[in-house]
């Protein structure tokens, strides 16, 4: 199987070799091209292990980690009939985690039915990814940051993104049938006294009176011909919209982030909890909660465990046309007695306090470990990002942040009675209201137990949902085409 997908490879008119123009793939035939960064060929001799290997899987894309002490220096090509990724990796032995790397293939991999991995003369160690459907792949290397040392990635991506607006909808549509068996919680105190309202001004009353103002307004122009069509045309149809916004506020969008994933575990207890983990387990429970409220409904950021960079993370909010961004994390210090839960909203005049300065540093950070592709950057966002004022967006931060802390305060004690500012990347979408909440410091062992409990994180999420729906039946939102 080897010999035939090297031979597939010198078809020129059925490969794409990435990063890699035509005259240079002709000069150069099998030679290799060095990622970002890497070190001169003669390093090659001593360091040639790849230390760890990983897969990410997700709906959005699946990623697929080699770790190693030194660069690893690879081709990509790209082939079909069938659909696979061939990696070819220069002067690297095969170890026994990279040989374990097909049986860490799951089944509902979106992209990756298997992978292949052999030997090839010339010194190159094959990786072949099969596919099972075609893919946008994007290949680059990461410079050792934190734990790790340098990293060569490989993301799949499908042909046509997801989008994060239409996966809203096809689950509200999923949702549909389920949604009266959701008010029996919290939400059906407040979903039955809109219905209940509604008898009032029914569709019945309005038939009564409108007959007889119209007799007796207009006698000479509708005697007996225009009697009958006046139920037929119904007039009051013009003034039905009047009733209906009063009885059928706009949905409320709640875009929900769980703080790092994938690569990216965040901070990690002492008893080994991972930072990524709880607050994921936290978001879907606050969204749970939003989604059974009449009038709104809640996306999450991530569904699973992925890395999702901080300005995708800013870009799917807007997408969905979010009123409000709630980026949730797990604290941690140098110092175990630090405990308490915060609520952070975006600065622009620099931080409230060196701690939330160094908090902000930390998270701005998340980039760097989970690993982003810097040069597909998008440039019209950045733009976006921080050339607008957003001096509108953080009083409103400011407010909801209020409401939201004092909603925690009723189940955790807060680390600070005001809510902070600092510049994090993640808050600023300049037209959404946005605040990072650090619910407990999982670096504190009393802390960690509360975040590892399924009770506790039911809490937090119902606390947090509390102070929304405070912001909102405070601050309804402005009516939207």
């Amino acid at each position: 199987m080897h010999r035939r997908d090297r031979g597939a490879t010198r078809r020129t008119t059925s490969v794409e070799l990435i990063g890699v123009s035509l005259e240079r793939r002709r000069a150069l035939s099998w030679m290799l091209v060095p990622a970002v960064g890497f070190a001169s060929r003669r390093s090659w001799a001593t360091t040639g292990r790849i230390g760890s290997a990983r897969l990410w899987p997700a709906q959005e894309y699946t990623r697929l980690i080699l770790e190693s002490a030194a660069p690893i220096e690879h081709q990509l090509v790209v082939l079909r009939d069938p659909n696979r990724v061939v990696l070819d990796l220069a002067r690297v032995d095969s170890t026994p985690d990279l040989r374990d790397l097909p049986a860490r293939v799951q089944p509902d991999d979106p992209y990756i039915a298997s992978i292949r991995i052999g030997v090839q003369s010339g010194g190159f160690l094959r990786v072949v990814l099969v596919l099972k459907e075609q893919v946008n792949p994007q290949v680059f290397g990461l410079k050792p940051v934190a734990e790790f040392g340098y990293r060569l990635v490989v993301d799949l991506y499908p042909l046509i993104p997801v989008d994060p607006l239409m996966a809203l909808l096809e689950s509200e549509e999923r949702r549909e049938p389920l949604r009266p068996t959701v008010p029996q919680t919290r939400a059906a105190p407040e979903s039955r006294p809109a219905p209940e309202s509604r008898p009032a001004p029914e569709a019945r009353p309005l038939p009564e009176p409108r007959p007889i103002p119209e007799s007796r307004s207009i006698p000479e122009s509708r005697p007996i011909p225009e009697s009958r069509p006046v139920p037929e045309s119904r007039p009051p149809l013009a003034r039905m919209p009047e009733i209906a916004p009063k009885n059928s506020i706009r949905r409320i969008t709640i875009a929900i982030d769980p703080g790092h994933g994938g690569e990216d575990p965040g901070a990690i207890g002492r008893r080994g909890t991972y930072e990524k983990n709880v607050v994921l387990a936290i978001a879907r429970k606050l969204k749970a909660i939003l989604d059974g409220e009449p009038n709104m409904r809640a996306m999450l950021t991530r569904d699973a465990d992925y890395f999702v960079p901080l300005a995708t993370r800013v870009q799917k909010a807007r997408r969905v046309q979010a009123d409000l961004f709630i980026s949730i994390h797990a604290d941690a210090f140098r110092e175990a007695q630090a405990r308490g839960s915060s609520v952070f909203a975006l600065s622009e005049h620099g931080a409230t306090s060196a701690a939330a300065r160094w908090l902000a540093q930390k998270e701005n950070a998340a980039d760097l470990i989970g690993g982003v592709n810097l040069g597909a950057k998008d440039p019209l966002l950045a733009r976006t990002l921080l050339d607008l004022s957003q001096t509108a967006q953080i009083n409103d931060s400011l407010k909801v942040g209020r409401q939201v802390l004092d909603g925690i305060g009723t189940h955790n004690p807060l680390h600070r009675g005001t809510v902070e500012q600092a510049g994090f990347a993640v808050l600023k979408a300049p037209d959404i209201p946005s605040i990072l909440i650090e619910t407990a410091f999982i670096s504190n062992p009393d802390e960690e137990q509360k975040l590892r409990s399924e009770r506790h994180q039911q809490k937090f999420a119902e606390s947090i949902a509390a102070g929304v729906k405070r912001y909102f039946s405070r601050n309804p939102p402005l009516a939207r085409a």
